[in-house]
């Protein structure tokens, strides 16, 4: 199961005409609408089908908005193509909102619960900040466990320089947090467009894959391979790579090979189940289910009781016991011969406690064996009378 967290869509807003019950009398408020051309439609279809033939099951459909998020003219544009894409058997969509990040929004990003409603629909929340004021609040406050968390952090890796210094207290704050860096192999491939990208000002041809490998390593140091992500973040076909080919790639960067296979399968994965504990109370997960796997064809798993019918408290359903012909069967209780010796037992026990009684009788008188040695042994008392007896004399 291999992820592919950003894909870019973007669509053509139509505006349309808005009138409440409120304001009978007053202007009408502009408010747009997201559609998209059959041409787009079809451009899509043909990138997703790119992507699940490369091996990716989980892709998240990507919409970047400017600034901050604004409840009025906020056009939430992936519900509407959702419905237009075709199912596929085993291939999973997201949403996602990236909200770019600048020195306009450093006072705020629009995530408050006034704009909870807005925010609920997407399934995946990133910030890409631009200046260092916003780095830090995306890291120490915007991380934490809240309706509005944003799990995501993705920086401008294509800049000619990062605008702000990766400080290892912010970094290991937000990994603690539950949030993850992204690191988008488009820049590598040089897929940028002239003078500008999604997220922010950057170079074209080779300084933009040159600015990329030095960010990305930089990334790298400074988490040491730990909560990271590789998306794709690619606008052209052609630039798109399988999973293998992008851990192959990771791996430059100076990440080990298992470090690089987690951040394509295994974080992802992670960060997709911590992004649904934004619905719960302090992301916290509520009401776990076991599911209990099951291979087709195999009957199930049997009860214990179903499966050992000497628990059953219906002896009479069990199956007779029957005996090799070589073995002999045992005689009955009632049987002659068993009573017979039983007697011949009895009167055996008898005479050894008769034995046994006289004995114990005998050495009491002193004439019986003492410890096991034959012979009589006389009392001390009988000896101290014969002496007494003899000096009387």
């Amino acid at each position: 199961m291999y992820f592919d967290l950003n894909v870019p869509v973007v669509a053509h807003e139509s505006p349309g005409i808005s009138q409440s019950k409120k304001n009978k009398g007053k202007q009408p408020q502009q408010q747009s609408a997201a559609v998209f051309t059959p041409a787009q439609i079809a451009a899509i279809e043909a990138r997703v089908d790119l992507l699940v033939h490369l091996g990716y099951t989980i892709i998240a459909l990507n919409q970047a908005i400017e600034k901050k998020i604004d409840s009025k003219t906020h056009v939430n544009i992936l519900n509407t193509l959702l419905p237009q894409l075709k199912k596929r058997n085993g291939i999973v969509f997201l949403k996602r909102l990236t909200i770019v990040l600048d020195e306009d929004s450093e006072k705020g990003f629009g995530l408050t619960s006034a704009n909870s409603s807005v925010i609920e629909p997407y399934d995946l929340v990133a910030l890409a900040p631009t200046t260092l004021a916003t780095f830090s609040a995306a890291c120490l406050t915007h991380s934490l466990p809240s309706p509005l968390t944003a799990h995501i952090i993705s920086l401008p890796l294509t800049s000619p320089r990062l605008p702000f210094h990766l400080k290892h207290t912010l970094v290991r704050t937000a990994i603690k947090n539950g949030a993850v860096f992204e690191i988008n192999y488009a820049g590598a491939l040089g897929d940028v467009e002239s003078g500008q990208t999604s997220y922010g000002v950057s170079d074209s041809g080779s300084g933009s894959k040159r600015n990329w490998w030095a960010a990305a390593r930089e990334v790298v140091r400074v988490t040491k391979g730990k909560g990271i992500i590789i998306s794709g973040g690619v606008t052209s076909d052609a630039d798109y790579r399988g999973p293998k080919d992008v851990q192959n790639l990771i791996t430059l960067l100076g990440l080990a090979q298992n470090l690089a296979h987690d951040a394509s399968a295994i974080v992802p994965k992670s960060l997709i189940l911590r992004a649904q504990t934004r619905k719960t109370y302090r992301a916290i997960l509520s009401e776990p289910r076991l599911v209990v796997p099951t291979v087709s064809g195999e009957p199930p798993v049997p009860t214990p009781q179903s499966s050992d019918p000497a628990n059953n408290d219906d002896r009479s359903q069990l199956p007779p016991m029957t005996l090799p012909s070589s073995i002999d069967a045992p005689a009955s209780i009632d049987s002659p011969e068993n009573a017979q010796n039983d007697n011949r037992g009895g009167r055996k026990r008898a005479r050894e406690f008769d034995t046994l009684d006289s004995a114990t009788s005998e050495q009491g008188n002193g004439t019986g064996p003492v410890n096991g040695l034959g012979g009589a042994a006389p009392s001390r008392k009988k000896k101290k009378k014969g002496k007494d007896v003899a000096t009387s004399k």
